[in-house]
């Protein structure tokens, strides 16, 4: 399936990165500094979505008290002391290197900040498979939209030469819009039955992607 594309594109958080439940963690503690309740892990997927201003608001978070700016670094800040806390999903490594072995080009595009982005791909010393690493150049989570239109540009493929792999809507809508094909991932941060209204391939978890 793979072999049969020039390049592979990776969204980052929830796809390659196994942050879900850290995220769920860190907006809980937003949450109950303000007197909100909790979010459960199932809960989170069915309401997170982009740009994360509207998660936001679908958590209870009001803007005319809590300015979204001041939300956004709030939990940013907290993230950043704690995603060593987590890892990559398992067999991650092992696909990207089969996908390497391929011979099939790969990149990241993601709605991180791309300082952070860059810091953590060499953390898990993994730079190495990719030809871009594409983050936004702030840190609250807006459309990657523009960013993969300029990355397919660099890339110069046609269509049916790029498949964009991720576990969000959002990167369902980036995939049509820049025309690459998409396969979704129901381990990271929206639902399976959220991911399965795209009409695309939708695998439980990152271990089941067949090579």
């Amino acid at each position: 399936m793979i072999q049969k594309y020039k390049h592979v594109i990776w969204d980052w958080n929830g796809t390659l990165f196994n942050d879900a439940e850290l995220c769920v963690d860190i907006i809980n503690g937003v949450l109950f500094r303000r007197s909100l309740p909790p979010l459960t892990l199932k809960k989170y997927r069915d309401i997170f979505t982009f740009p994360v201003e509207d998660y936001y608001k679908a958590t209870g978070l009001d803007f005319s008290i809590y300015p979204f700016k001041e939300l956004g670094r709030e939990w940013m800040n907290e993230y950043e002391i704690r995603k060593k806390e987590v890892s990559l999903f398992k067999d991650a490594q092992k696909i990207l290197e089969k996908i390497s072995k391929l011979k099939v080009g790969q990149s990241i595009l993601s709605a991180y900040s791309q300082h952070s982005l860059e810091e953590i791909v060499n953390q898990f010393k993994i730079n190495h498979y990719f030809t871009h690493l594409v983050g936004l150049d702030h840190i609250y989570a807006t459309s990657k939209l523009e960013l993969g239109i300029d990355l397919m540009e660099k890339l110069g493929n046609g269509k049916g030469e790029t498949l964009l792999i991720g576990d969000t809507k959002h990167d369902f809508d980036v995939a049509s819009e820049i025309g690459a094909d998409c396969i979704l991932i129901a381990s990271g941060h929206q639902s399976k039955s959220k991911l399965e209204e795209c009409g695309v391939e939708v695998f439980d978890s990152l271990e089941e992607l067949i090579l």
